[in-house]
């Protein structure tokens, strides 16, 4: 088969969750079929360095990420009814060449990475002949704004962007009620997400490929920097942000009280500047852009995943496993794996609960190692992409495209 993947960046360097899920979706569809990606290159990527993915695909074609100043995104926000992330994304000149490749030789299935590449779904519904549209949700997104807009709600500080997800929560569940009914098929990224996909369109196809592993990424790593807990992430993400801050505010102080010389190492791309008070704290240390995250993940004691907001099936969790690491997170932050409190991982959700859990593990070893093991079974059983891409190739292979209908939405014109 012919596939095309229309993704919201470049899926290399693989450095966070959605590049991540992507170049291995790349690298998996590529042995048994054409792949192609029509992507956005951003101003931190080198153009010259697409690394494995030229030899992967017949070809990656990119544009530069669309710039969108704030008068814009004030006034789109004002002046249309459509959420700010079906908007972020959209480029005449994408689009153009996305028109053009659907005309120059057509491709059996076409999938849309993510909500924020949706705007090009017109495009693909008046293609001759039509592909099978995929919509891989990476998120249930109106799930993700209104528990930011309920966690806000107790700060009054952040009362704006409650303001601001409370309307993006309402307009989402529009949006992404069309959308769903608009594609072939969607894919969640775990059964939460998928209850939650249903509640706005009952009647659409939808099946579950939760994200994967290399399950021979983690086995050798050449070096290890060492540190007590780790939290890793792109650090400009919403929920990246909020679990760092609230675990920095309410549960490092009392590790820091009976634990004095504790480390934390928050590693990830873009540290957003309301992380800056975190850098005053006693042992709290903010890589930003690393190459590579597996010798953090190999030296850190516990592995933490405080979040608060958010939804799927976060990676960050499969890879630590996949370490052979600890982990204490909430249950949100685990939410969408099957797992059981104390034996893959432990969950606690308030923070005295929370610091309680982090120092036991750290003064027990044994403990460590017993969910570090469990943990890392978890992960290979369950999460190899080799078990994990038949399940979208059965839905490639059982081809029922819709009828062409009209355009969905306004797709940003």
């Amino acid at each position: 088969m012919r596939i095309l993947l229309l993704t919201p960046q470049r899926p290399y360097p693989p450095h966070q969750g959605t590049t991540l899920r992507n170049f291995n979706l790349v690298k998996e569809l590529a042995k048994r079929h054409t792949v192609c990606v029509l992507t956005f290159l951003e101003p931190d990527q080198n153009p010259h360095d697409a690394g494995p993915l030229l030899n992967l695909c017949e070809w990656v074609e990119t544009v530069p990420v669309p710039q969108r100043s704030t008068n814009l995104r004030l006034r789109q926000m004002l002046t249309t009814g459509r959420p700010d992330m079906s908007l972020r994304l959209w480029s005449p000149e994408l689009n153009a060449q996305l028109a053009n490749k659907l005309r120059e030789q057509p491709f059996d299935v076409v999938e849309i990475e993510g909500i924020e590449m949706s705007p090009y779904l017109p495009t693909l519904e008046a293609a001759q002949p039509r592909p099978l549209i995929i919509y891989d949700a990476h998120n249930a997104e109106w799930v993700l704004q209104k528990r930011a807009c309920l966690a806000d709600l107790k700060n009054p500080t952040r009362w704006p962007a409650a303001v601001y997800s409370w309307v993006q929560w309402h307009r989402l569940r529009r949006y992404e009620a069309e959308l769903l009914r608009r594609v072939d098929h969607t894919i969640a990224m775990s059964h939460p997400d998928k209850v939650a996909l249903r509640d706005v369109a009952p009647d659409v196809p939808i099946t579950v490929v939760p994200n994967g592993v290399d399950l021979t990424a983690y086995d050798k790593v050449d070096r290890t920097i060492a540190c007590d807990l780790l939290f890793t992430g792109k650090m400009d993400f919403r929920p990246n942000i909020d679990a760092v801050l609230w675990f920095g505010k309410y549960v490092w102080p009392l590790i820091q009280a009976q634990r004095p010389g504790t480390s934390f190492a928050i590693v990830g791309q873009r540290p957003h500047p309301r992380l800056d008070v975190l850098r005053t704290l006693p042992g709290v240390t903010i890589t930003g852009y690393v190459d590579d995250v597996r010798p953090y993940l190999a030296g850190a004691k516990v592995y933490v995943a405080p979040l608060r907001v958010g939804g799927g099936t976060r990676l960050k969790l499969l890879e630590a496993m996949m370490m052979g690491k600890p982990i204490v997170a909430t249950t949100l932050g685990a939410e969408g794996f099957p797992v059981v409190h104390g034996q893959e991982l432990v969950l606690a959700d308030e923070a005295e609960h929370f610091a309680r859990e982090v120092l036991d593990l750290l003064d027990n070893p044994a403990r460590r190692a017993r969910l570090g093991v469990a943990g890392r079974a978890f992960a290979q059983a369950n999460y190899g992409w080799d078990a994990l891409i038949p399940q979208l190739e059965k839905i490639y292979h059982d081809r029922r495209p819709l009828n062409a209908r009209p355009p969905f939405g306004s797709a940003g014109r």
